[in-house]
């Protein structure tokens, strides 16, 4: 039974998040049902990460069985005609070897969360920032985030209905930078917890309007309480940028 890995793109706006569920569409679901337009067969599609409603992905990675042989070419053509018109594009397929589990497989995620910080609303990135009608300290937000940088508790940053076994987390990079008006945080690590970055971004906004010190950020994590954290960043600003293996 061959194993097909997929490098997908979308936009998240439409959808109740990565993974199915009762009510709405997702994109797992969107996935599938091309996947049964184009082969005749029910596959389960497995993603690297269960993205939240209104989240993006630049390069999500999934995974799925087929009961026959198909060219990857073929694959990823005929999924992006069955996907129309959903805003769901497969970038690349590739048969991988049986083993190869897009979610547990996976040795590093990276995702950008974009901040557009000034007095007029988006336009052409409406529903793809968070848009904020004033200037933040993007400097003071960079100075804070390495706070969060490295082996820690994340329980303050992390959502209540989070699933994971453990609030340990290490998180590799977290780099806040701007370009004019728009702030970019970057962030890196194994594993997310869920809510994680959307969290850390809501405490760093703090930080850029003021409102918070590095020293209170500090004092956030190391109180493993939810209650701590400052307001959870939209999920329309939140990319998933690439998975590594």
């Amino acid at each position: 039974m061959p194993r097909y890995r997929l490098t997908i793109e979308y936009d998240g706006t439409p959808f109740v998040g990565w993974q199915v569920q009762p009510d709405g569409v997702s994109v797992q679901g969107a996935l599938e049902a091309a996947i049964v337009s184009l082969t005749g067969e029910t596959a389960g599609v497995r993603g690297a990460g269960r993205t939240d409603a209104g989240v993006h992905a630049r390069r999500q990675v999934a995974h799925f069985d087929l009961g026959k042989d198909w060219p990857v070419d073929k694959i990823r053509d005929g999924l992006n005609f069955y996907l129309k018109p959903q805003p769901v594009v497969v970038l690349a397929a590739a048969e991988v070897p049986a083993d190869f589990d897009a979610r547990f497989s996976a040795t590093a995620r990276h995702y950008l969360y974009r901040i557009l910080a000034r007095r007029s609303p988006p336009a052409l990135d409406r529903n793809r920032v968070w848009w904020l009608p004033r200037a933040i300290d993007a400097e003071a937000m960079a100075d804070a985030a390495s706070v969060l940088v490295g082996r820690h508790d994340f329980t303050t940053f992390r959502a209540v209905q989070c699933q994971a076994k453990s609030p340990i987390r290490t998180l590799d990079r977290l780099d806040v930078t701007h370009d004019g008006d728009e702030i970019r945080i970057t962030a890196s690590a194994r594993s997310f917890l869920h809510n994680q970055v959307r969290s850390m971004v809501g405490s760093l906004k703090l930080v850029g309007e003021g409102k918070w010190t590095r020293d209170d950020l500090r004092t956030a994590l190391e109180a493993r309480d939810r209650t701590a954290c400052g307001p959870v960043a939209p999920a329309a600003g939140l990319y998933l940028m690439s998975v590594d293996y």
